[in-house]
């Protein structure tokens, strides 16, 4: 099943910045971020909300043009749209994260990781 995605000429600056607005959908484009151009599972984000809340937060980011979601059997796949988003926008990405990498009041995300040695 593919995903509707806007192209990177539909992603809209007023509607990516309202999606950005949202401290649990920043909170996911930071963790993201810190794991770029790796796909995560959507599951890495059930710290943040109820998988209902956060299937809503997950469609609202792709539907801005945010995040990408592949679907991969029974998982969903989430990457950020960096190379999208600075195409269209130069430097907003960069500064949001900057700003968001600072703000102790944005949630969590992975605190519940176990790491484990090989």
């Amino acid at each position: 099943m593919s995903l509707p995605h806007p192209t990177t000429d539909q992603i809209s600056l007023p509607i990516v910045l309202a999606v950005l607005g949202d401290p649990t959908r920043l909170a996911i484009v930071r963790y993201l971020a810190s794991k770029e151009g790796v796909p995560l599972n959507c599951s890495k984000f059930l710290d943040l909300a109820s998988k209902t809340n956060l299937s809503y937060h997950l469609a609202k980011l792709r539907e801005a043009g945010v995040t990408r979601s592949e679907a991969v059997g029974t998982s969903r796949l989430i990457t950020l749209r960096r190379d999208d988003l600075d195409k269209r926008f130069p430097g907003l990405l960069d500064s949001v994260i900057a700003a968001a990498g600072t703000d102790p009041a944005l949630p969590a995300v992975g605190v519940s990781e176990v790491e484990v040695s090989a």
